[in-house]
């Protein structure tokens, strides 16, 4: 069996994945990529990406996941269109299950997951995504300058993109749920001393507005059940990321919101030879450039993991 177990299994295929699989291979480490329920990650339900270095013109979100591709596999990687189920870190060399059923063996284990955004379940919310609903202020917000958002959510992630959508936009209506907000005090009064944030307390979303793009929303006072509706050409859901990677739950460190816990300037997980990367393990930043960066960090720590045991 030993002449079968794999260098280097990465387990996702978003900017992280890919960038992983690109400095692997060149590595000589032979990487095998799953791409998961969703090749390409996220980017693949994003249209424009402008904020990438060396896409001056900016670039389809699949477009370029398909060019990190092609890239990694010029070098040599083999891309699987499969999902993996079920893994088992208990000994030294790690395996993983297909959902074929097949089990591989591996030295090394690159996890690049990804995370998914949480959404409020409307059809016309999945209708009119990227024609004006975006989970990303700092990716799209741009695209609506001088423009009038609506954004739905509580917590730190809501205040910070309200506050950046405010130094894009006319005005920011911000639906709050309950009477409170869940956001730190310094980012509440941030958002209350920003004179073009109007925040709605106790309003739901009833539904986004629009046919081929977003017109506006109509809202639910959750008090009166009263309805109204708000003019905006932009609505972002901010009321969180679920990361990917309830599969880990028994082998692997993770915070209570399910990230991955990496040593600190590395992407090492605490078990050798599992490396963690992207949104995974990142719930700061959540950007493609920082995904990627993470990814060629867990492909050097692998390589240097597999030398140190004499493996390459």
């Amino acid at each position: 069996m030993s002449d079968n177990i794999k260098k280097c299994v990465i387990i996702g295929s978003g900017p992280a994945g890919y960038s992983a699989a690109i400095y692997a291979s060149r590595a000589n480490l032979q990487p095998i990529v799953y791409t998961g329920p969703e090749p390409g990650g996220q980017l693949t339900i994003t249209t424009d990406v402008e904020n990438y270095p060396g896409y001056p013109n900016g670039v389809q979100g699949p477009e370029m996941m398909e060019e990190f591709k092609a890239q990694a596999v010029r070098f040599g990687t083999e891309v699987i269109f499969e999902m993996i189920t079920k893994v088992d870190f208990s000994g030294p060399v790690h395996k993983i299950w297909t959902e074929s059923g097949e089990e591989i063996q591996a030295h090394t284990v690159i996890i690049a997951t990804g995370a998914s955004a949480k959404w409020l379940g409307l059809e016309s919310e999945q209708r009119l995504m990227n024609q004006g609903v975006s989970a990303c202020a700092v990716c799209d917000g741009f695209f609506f300058r001088g423009q009038e958002v609506a954004i739905v959510g509580a917590g730190d992630t809501a205040a910070e993109e309200a506050t950046y959508l405010a130094k894009l936009c006319t005005k920011v209506h911000m639906l709050v749920r309950r009477d409170e907000m869940r956001a730190s005090k310094i980012m509440q009064e941030r958002v209350k001393n920003t004179e073009n944030i109007e925040i709605y307390w106790n309003t739901s979303t009833d539904e986004i507005l629009g046919e081929s793009e977003v017109t506006g929303v109509r809202v639910i006072n959750t008090k009166t059940n009263e309805k109204s509706e708000i003019a905006v050409q932009g609505f972002f859901v901010a009321i969180g990321h679920k990361p990917n990677t309830d599969m880990f739950k028994d082998w692997l460190d993770m915070e209570e919101s399910g990230y991955l816990v990496t040593k600190p300037d590395s992407s090492k997980t605490n078990i050798e030879g599992v490396f963690a990367s992207g949104d995974a393990q990142d719930h700061v930043y959540r950007q493609a450039v920082t995904a990627a960066g993470t990814g060629c960090m867990a492909a050097l720590d692998a390589e240097r993991y597999l030398a140190a045991k004499g493996i390459i």
